[in-house]
């Protein structure tokens, strides 16, 4: 499918933070923030709403109302852990730079490493295992899935953000790590990686890497 993405496109070729803000009161329901998705009429926001949008509009989950409903319950659950790691270094205010709530970041970070992280990723390693067709390979029935891609950015934000950390929990999910590198080995996922579309993570996004927010040493 085509896909145009607005916000990085230069004021010149149609995109920019004037064209954002112009999505953002589309549609009889108007979006709060981006992300938001235009295709045809329809325009919608939140990202697991997006993502449930596009899996179940081409194919990448299974057909029947359970699994659709289960599939929008793994995105959601990224959507919690994706939460929780933007508020490692926002723990007090939204508003509110990071250096101004720094000593409270370090107790959040701390909590979120050594507690949230395990347990979320934890869950997923569950998932993979008790699906009676996944073979320990996939979350949902015997094929890929979209909250797969969810999980796969959600482990590569992490260790962007907690490389210590990560690396000490990666043997406690050896599934959900063996997932990670069979999504980034996609030949789609990987043409899209090493193209200027793909923005690197940094100081500015939800996952960020802050040094005094890690564990202080890696254990692997």
């Amino acid at each position: 499918a085509d896909w145009v993405d607005v916000g990085l496109l230069p004021e010149s070729q149609g995109g920019g933070a004037k064209v954002i803000m112009n999505l953002l009161g589309k549609g009889p329901v108007p979006a709060y923030a981006p992300p938001v998705l235009k295709l045809g009429d329809v325009v919608i926001s939140q990202a697991a709403n997006i993502c449930s949008y596009l899996g179940e509009r081409f194919g990448l989950v299974p057909p029947d109302e359970g699994a659709r409903l289960h599939a929008r319950q793994l995105q959601l659950t990224v959507a919690d852990a994706v939460a929780e790691a933007h508020d490692t270094h926002h723990p007090i205010a939204v508003m509110k730079y990071y250096e101004e709530q720094r000593e409270a970041a370090k107790a959040r970070a701390e909590d979120f490493r050594t507690q949230r992280i395990p347990r979320f990723l934890g869950y997923f390693e569950r998932v993979l295992r008790t699906n009676p067709q996944g073979g320990g390979r996939y979350l949902l029935g015997s094929d890929f899935s979209y909250p797969e891609l969810a999980l796969f950015q959600l482990v590569e934000g992490l260790s962007y953000a907690f490389p210590n950390a990560m690396s000490r929990v990666a043997h406690q999910v050896p599934g959900v790590m063996a997932l990670r590198q069979r999504i980034a080995e996609r030949p789609r996922i990987a043409a899209y990686r090493s193209s200027p579309r793909a923005q690197p993570f940094n100081e500015q996004g939800i996952f960020r890497h802050y040094a005094e927010l890690d564990d202080p040493n890696a254990t692997k």
